[in-house]
């Protein structure tokens, strides 16, 4: 019988094969969850849901956020980003 090395995330329970891949999808729960305590904190009349949906949508974009911080804007019209040359994930989030 073979062993196979599996990693668990603490914060959803999901399985890994790869340690990197554990630890990555872990911080971007990390992430998320933090952008959500902050929105909960700084933006009144938000439901919990919502909140936890844009921190996802943050977390799981912040690259393509980031170039927008840094002066391009227009990466985060849905058209532009979807465009592009596939370098980042959109994932649309319903309200």
């Amino acid at each position: 019988m073979a062993l196979i090395p599996m990693w668990k995330c603490d914060r959803d329970g999901k399985l890994f094969d790869d340690k990197k891949e554990a630890e990555k999808h872990d911080k971007l729960l990390e992430l998320a969850a933090n952008i959500s305590a902050w929105l909960e904190e700084s933006v009144d009349g938000l439901d919990e849901d919502t909140v936890e949906n844009i921190g996802m949508l943050m977390a799981t974009n912040k690259d393509l956020l980031m170039q927008a911080l840094k002066g391009k804007p227009e990466v985060l019209l849905l058209d532009n980003a979807e465009s592009d040359d596939d370098d980042s994930n959109v994932t649309a989030i319903s309200a």
